[in-house]
């Protein structure tokens, strides 16, 4: 394909990012090609099995009337656990079970991201799968095309949208970023295991047809190390799976198939999985090295997108889909606008930047912004804190014919006694900061939350 013949958008990955910035272009009529390396989109597309889903509402109005969603999520549940111990916080609500769901679905990313991708190429979008794309064609300094491993080698357009995935290949080829270091990811593994819904339902005390996602932390989730486990309920699967630290695994020289075989084992996690068959098997990086380790996101002729440019909120909310989607989006009004001047510069693209900005995506991400570096420097979080917190709990619950008064002091003097008070208080503060995003002010002063 010559440069006189070109598209005007070319995406790079048809994962969440990818597809929602193709369905914004190509309903705008621009010429839109998204290259995919899998055999068809979602094919490779990996995560937990979560689906945060606003952009994708706002664009296609009550899209989980057609789409093959799973479960809606009704309950949310955290549990610590140590060796052979449990101790979790609940959450549920009514008001999820009704339209729109709170937003929040289980997915299987095979069957939905092929499913959005559908809704794309029906406003227009042309999708080349089975297509590894080495790197972009750039001109004096300006993006005007992929090298794409196919007969036509190389292709043209107006713009580059990148949006291939966690390892961000072509941000590094274009001398972006410099390579990423151990504790600037996670690793992942994940199973999908078959179960009857009746089963599902009956042992996650679930009404039928709702859904539940339960995170792990502590000792026995990820042995120790910086991590937490997942079960999220589907239709008739579960997906089970655990995100560990790259440093830890390769310090205690691990893989990802011992620490979640370790976490199955566990007597709070196996019941629920008892006679449930493997169906699947995955595994995959999630990027962690947030917004201080940002690199640039738009240039001439080119804009990146979703996990590529390191979009994930790796604190409690452990969000990344809705993340995606819009920054998919605003690349793609972003892409249409530029059509609409004639004009592809850095100068025009800068407008995607600054739509970031002021989205909830640069908003949040920048609230969380010490989460991965605060858990790295406090493992005691997901280790000791959970331990004493489980053996607190086990004391105080356990009888013994004396005096419920004389229990609870011995249980919280165990606790206090293996726990500096001051450091542990101090860091208890950071990490509601940090990690949940709380500010302590909004206590004690509850008038004067931030506008």
């Amino acid at each position: 394909m010559s440069a006189d013949e070109k598209f005007d958008v070319i995406i790079v990955g048809a994962g969440l990012a990818g597809i929602t910035a193709a369905l914004v272009c190509a309903r705008a009529g621009l010429e839109t090609v998204v290259f995919e390396r899998g055999e068809y989109p979602g094919a490779k597309n990996v995560s937990g099995g979560v689906l945060f889903s606003p952009i994708i509402h706002e664009l296609i109005p009550n899209f989980w009337e057609s789409a093959p969603v799973e479960r809606p999520v009704t309950r949310k549940e955290f549990s610590f656990l140590s060796r052979d111990r449990s101790l979790a916080f609940e959450f549920s609500s009514g008001k999820f079970a009704q339209p729109p769901f709170n937003n929040t679905f289980s997915v299987l990313r095979a069957k939905f991201d092929r499913w959005y991708a559908e809704q794309a190429e029906e406003a227009g979008a042309f999708f080349v799968t089975e297509t590894v794309v080495d790197d972009v064609i750039m001109d004096g300094g300006k993006a005007v095309g992929v090298k794409a491993r196919r007969d036509e080698g190389e292709m043209y357009a107006d713009c580059v949208i990148i949006a291939e995935g966690a390892n961000a290949f072509l941000p590094e080829r274009m001398g972006l970023r410099q390579p990423f270091g151990p504790r600037d990811m996670v690793t992942c593994a994940k199973e999908v295991l078959s179960l009857p819904a009746e089963a599902i339902e009956d042992r996650f005390n679930l009404e039928p047809g709702e859904g539940c996602s339960i995170d792990y932390f502590g000792e026995g989730a990820c042995q120790g190390m910086l991590g937490a486990g997942f079960i999220y309920t589907n239709s008739d699967t579960l997906s089970v799976g655990i995100g560990v630290a790259v440093s830890d695994i390769m310090k205690r020289k691990l893989t990802p198939f011992n620490v979640l075989e370790s976490f199955k084992s566990h007597r709070s996690v196996r019941r629920l999985l008892k006679d449930a068959k493997l169906e699947e098997y995955s595994a995959h990086l999630i990027p962690e090295y947030g917004y201080k380790k940002f690199y640039p996101r738009f240039g001439d002729g080119w804009m990146i997108a979703g996990d590529t440019a390191g979009f994930v909120n790796t604190s409690l909310y452990h969000e990344g889909t809705n993340y995606a989607t819009m920054s998919g989006k605003l690349a793609g009004e972003t892409a249409v606008a530029a059509k609409e001047k004639g004009d592809f510069s850095a100068a025009t693209l800068a407008a995607y930047d600054k739509a970031l900005e002021e989205s909830f995506v640069m908003q949040d991400l920048k609230r969380f912004r010490d989460v991965a570096h605060f858990m790295h420097e406090h493992p005691e979080f997901l280790g000791d804190y959970p331990e004493k917190l489980i053996e607190m709990a086990e004391r105080y619950f356990t009888v013994t014919g004396e005096p419920k008064e004389k229990v609870l002091k011995h249980a919280v003097h165990g606790f206090r006694s293996k726990l500096p008070l001051l450091r542990t208080a101090l860091t208890s503060i950071a990490m509601m900061q940090k990690v949940l995003g709380v500010d302590p002010k909004w206590f004690l002063f509850p008038g004067k939350e931030e506008k």
